[in-house]
C-alpha cells in the first residue's frame, strides 16, 4: 500500500521518498515520457504494459512518465512547435497509458471517503488536468461522478442533487469559458448552500475563485486532493456536531 506522505510526493513530481529512478524502471518511465511526447500511442501502450508485467509502480509510471510527458508537450504548443493534431495525439498516447496503468494503482486510505462530482465547464473541452485530478481522487478512494467536458451547467447542479456530492470540481483551460464557472457556483449553491465548490484551470486564480464565491482554488492535482480531503473532514464533524446537538434537545425533552 502507498504511504499517504508519498502520494502527494508523487502528486508534485518528487520522487517518492527521495529515492531516485534506477535501471529498469528508470528507462521505462523515461521511455513512457518520450512516448507521449512523439505521439506514439503503440509504443506508450506497449510500455505501460511492461510497467505492470515487471511489477513496477504504476502510480509513479502515472506521474513520472506519462504526466511529464503531456507537460512537456503543452509546452511545445506553448512555443508553436506543436499544434492542435499533434497536442491531440499526444493526449490520446497518454489516455492510452493511462487507461491500463489506473486500474494497478492502490488506493490509499485517508480516513474520508464520499461523493464528488466533477467536470469542464460548458465550452471547454480540455479535459487533460480533470482527468489527472480524478485519478488521484480515485486512488485516494472517492466516489467520483465525472461528468467529462463542455458540460452544462445544469447539468452540475442536477448530478450534485442526484448523487447528494459534499463537493463539485469545475475545470476550465479558457479565458472564455472560465466566466461561466460563476453562475455554475451560483446555482449549485441556491440548491444546496452546504455544498463545497472547487475551481481549477490554467486561467483561474485564487482571486477568481473567491469573486466567483468558490470555497477552494487547486493550483493542481496535489492541492485539489489536499483541500478536498480537509473539506470532507471539515463537513463529517460538522454533521457530527449537528448529529450531537439534536440528541442532547431530544434528551432534554424527556
Amino acid at each position: 500500500m502507498l504511504k499517504v506522505e508519498n502520494i502527494f510526493i508523487y502528486i508534485n513530481g518528487i520522487r517518492a521518498g527521495g529515492l531516485p529512478l534506477q535501471g529498469r524502471e528508470k528507462e521505462l518511465l523515461s521511455q513512457l515520457k518520450e512516448g507521449v511526447i512523439a505521439c506514439d500511442e503503440e509504443a506508450v501502450v506497449a510500455l505501460s504494459h511492461a510497467v505492470i508485467r515487471e511489477g513496477f509502480d504504476a502510480l509513479r509510471a502515472i506521474f513520472e512518465g506519462l504526466v511529464p510527458g503531456m507537460e512537456h508537450v503543452g509546452n511545445l504548443y506553448e512555443q508553436q512547435e506543436y499544434f492542435i493534431p499533434e497536442l491531440l495525439m499526444a493526449t490520446e498516447a497518454m489516455y492510452a497509458g493511462l487507461n491500463i496503468l489506473r486500474p494497478h494503482v492502490a488506493r490509499v486510505d485517508f480516513g474520508v471517503a464520499g461523493a464528488v462530482v466533477m467536470g469542464v465547464v460548458h465550452g471547454d473541452v480540455h479535459d487533460i488536468g480533470k482527468n489527472i485530478v480524478k485519478v488521484m481522487f480515485e486512488v485516494a478512494g472517492f466516489e467520483v461522478h465525472d461528468l467529462g467536458r463542455d458540460v452544462p451547467l445544469e447539468k452540475f447542479v442536477d448530478e450534485q442533487l442526484h448523487c447528494d456530492a459534499e463537493l463539485v470540481c469545475l475545470s476550465a483551460m479558457m479565458t472564455t469559458t472560465m466566466v461561466g464557472m460563476r453562475n455554475v457556483i451560483r446555482r449549485i449553491k441556491e440548491k444546496n448552500p452546504e455544498a463545497k465548490i472547487m475551481v481549477g484551470g490554467a486561467p483561474v486564480t485564487l482571486d477568481i475563485a473567491d469573486r466567483y464565491g468558490a470555497d477552494c482554488f487547486a493550483e493542481n492535482a496535489g492541492n485539489a486532493l489536499k483541500d478536498a480531503i480537509r473539506m470532507f473532514s471539515m463537513l463529517r464533524q460538522l454533521r457530527q456536531q449537528a448529529m450531537d446537538a439534536e440528541t442532547e434537545a431530544e434528551r432534554g425533552k424527556r
